[in-house]
């Protein structure tokens, strides 16, 4: 499964996740990345950055022959079936939760099940150092051994039958032998800067199941009528690992610094709240019923921006605040790709197509019936108005480009932002102080995209004014509004997109042009593809690049990361990914039509 490096590839990670803090397991049954007790802090387990010396849980069966691999239904309870050599065995994992909702402290739990025979477990537990800012140390206490890790306690519970091999400052080993109906548990607890509970081992397998009943309760209050239903409820689930409950916040991927090419320096930390990616998740909740999720993020999301006004920074943290300064870590990084980041440098950058990804968040809210408070209002009032006066200005553009540019998908979003933002003031919702000015401006954008970002010779709009280039991200416009406007010009945009951006298969789609040789086909654009065909119409194109996606780029528990390598059929950059997952939730519905 390992490659001899000791990495395994990046697509075949599942997660479990208690509405905190994420955990990805390899198909070995190791735990290779762990953010506790929450996504944002530094990770306490960092296999994945650091084969040979990262922290790790692992469980792993020996001699192993086959692993199977689900979800269970309607839940973020993952089961694996491990057949060895000597007989077969079960394991239920799970980031528990309790019956008030989450816990006050983290429970990562694996139940052991004996089905035939005897299986061997061993069992390894390696703090990390927290992104090189500790050095991990043991305690023995009246109540048990404790490993410590900067201001996080963690305590690995296993049963009295195991037989524990080492156990110091660094490492855990032992291992565990089940027979046929045997039922065991091993649990990892931590805590940061706060007692740290020990639990039973009885009732940590019982919230296992009460976990899964939760899960349960979610999906049965959505409401999707998608003909591939189940495809959608799993893509929400798999959003619900990037969902901050402590505030409200939706984080863009669960993990940092995984390559968007191997050996390659595009290994950007993603456990922040972009504007772009929460707006988006934000209306994904909606589109499934998944109502209190996105009332959450929507509140939340608002007073953030108000609360670091003037202007629209792109991204923030978890906790509302501004994303800390990049900086490099001293590890090797997945598979050598290398510098490994901490941080992101977006936060600085002026993205103009954020205004149309808040007014058209804020739209599909008061669509679904909500009412806004009165600063709420006014924070979108002030948005709009700055979107009228700013419009004309070069920006970073939606890829978050060092390029300053008139970027076609960024004047886009501000046309649709003041389209959404006269709708409002036009039914009650805000204002209408600033109502004719904002609908020339909304004319006057269209208009200005027609003249300056339309190629005539390529019969396409450009990435941006003066360019020669295309971008896959048009593709999201048309569910913008811009296929409806100028829905000749938008489907010959499509098919050059289609015709320059993709690989082979014609189905995966590159960013932009000149992305080929230097990262992988982003997963997203091919499922806006999607909804570009469904939605002007095609849905019989839509539902047959729909079915081959998900065949090639979801792996077997069905969750996706951000990018593709078609030479290589292998998931590239960090996972699992917010865009991937929302964008395929919408194609699905695109298929039907919708």
């Amino acid at each position: 499964m390992r490659d001899e490096d000791g990495y395994v590839p990046i697509d075949s990670y599942a997660a479990i996740g208690d509405g905190r803090s994420s955990a990805l397991i390899a198909p070995d049954g190791s735990i290779d990345w762990w953010c506790a007790p929450c996504m944002d802090a530094p990770p306490l387990l960092d296999r994945m950055l650091d084969a040979p010396n990262g922290g790790r849980f692992v469980l792993e069966a020996r001699e192993l022959v086959t692993v199977q691999r689900h979800y269970r239904e309607a839940s973020n309870v993952l089961e694996t079936r491990v057949c060895t050599t000597s007989g077969t065995a079960l394991v239920t994992e799970s980031l528990n939760s309790g019956p008030a909702g989450r816990l006050p402290w983290s429970e990562l739990a694996r139940r052991v099940e004996g089905l035939e025979g005897q299986v061997t477990f061993d069992l390894v537990y390696k703090p990390g150092t927290r992104a090189g800012t500790c050095s991990p140390w043991m305690s023995d206490t009246p109540n048990g051994r404790v490993h410590h890790a900067g201001p996080v306690m963690t305590m690995l519970r296993y049963p009295a039958q195991t037989e524990i091999t080492q156990c110091d400052d660094r490492e855990v080993r032992g291992h565990l032998t089940l027979h046929a109906g045997d039922r065991e548990v091993v649990a990892l607890l931590a805590s940061q800067d706060e007692v740290l509970p020990v639990p039973p081992l009885e009732e940590i397998d019982t919230r296992i199941d009460r976990s899964d009943r939760e899960w349960h309760q979610w999906v049965d209050d959505l409401h999707c009528d998608a003909s591939r239903r189940a495809e959608v409820i799993r893509s929400a689930l798999a959003l619900k690992f990037l969902w901050f409950s402590p505030t409200g916040a939706i984080a863009a991927a669960v993990s940092a610094s995984l390559p968007e090419r191997i050996g390659g320096d595009k290994n950007w930390d993603y456990r922040f709240a972009w504007v772009r990616d929460a707006a988006y998740v934000i209306k994904t909740f909606l589109r499934v019923g998944a109502l209190p999720d996105a009332k959450a993020g929507f509140s939340w999301l608002m007073t953030t921006i108000g609360k670091h006004r003037p202007g629209l920074a792109p991204c923030f943290t978890l906790r509302g605040e501004r994303v800390d300064e990049e900086r490099f870590i001293d590890v090797p990084g997945y598979r050598n790709s290398q510098p490994v980041r901490i941080g992101n440098t977006a936060t600085d950058q002026l993205q103009t197509c954020a205004y149309g990804d808040v007014l058209e968040m804020a739209s599909r809210m008061l669509e679904a019936g909500h009412i806004l408070d009165p600063t709420t209002a006014r924070l979108l009032f002030e948005l709009a108005d700055e979107c009228a006066d700013s419009w004309m200005r070069k920006d970073s553009g939606f890829w978050e480009l060092e390029e300053l540019q008139h970027y076609t998908m960024s004047k886009v979003e501000c046309w649709m932002a003041l389209r959404r933002a006269c709708e409002l003031a036009e039914a009650g919702h805000i204002t209408t102080a600033r109502l004719p000015g904002w609908q020339r401006e909304r004319d006057r954008i269209l208009e200005w995209i027609d003249v300056h970002c339309w190629d005539e010779a390529r019969q396409a709009y450009v990435m941006y004014s003066g360019s020669d280039r295309l971008d896959a991200s048009l593709m999201l416009a048309s569910r913008f509004g811009l296929a409806e406007a100028r829905r000749e010009r938008y489907i010959s945009t499509r098919e050059a997109i289609r015709r320059e951006l993709s690989d082979e298969s014609g189905d995966l789609l590159w960013r932009y042009s000149g992305m080929r040789d230097c990262e992988g086909a982003f997963i997203s654009c091919a499922f806006w593809m999607v909804e570009a065909y469904g939605l002007l119409g095609d849905t019989e194109e839509a539902g047959r690049l729909f079915s081959s996606l998900l065949a090639r780029v979801r792996n077997d528990v069905g969750l996706m990361p951000e990018m593709w390598d078609p030479f290589t059929e292998q998931g590239l950059g960090n996972t699992p990914q917010g865009l991937s997952h929302l964008a395929l939730v919408h194609a699905a519905f695109a298929v039907d039509g919708v």
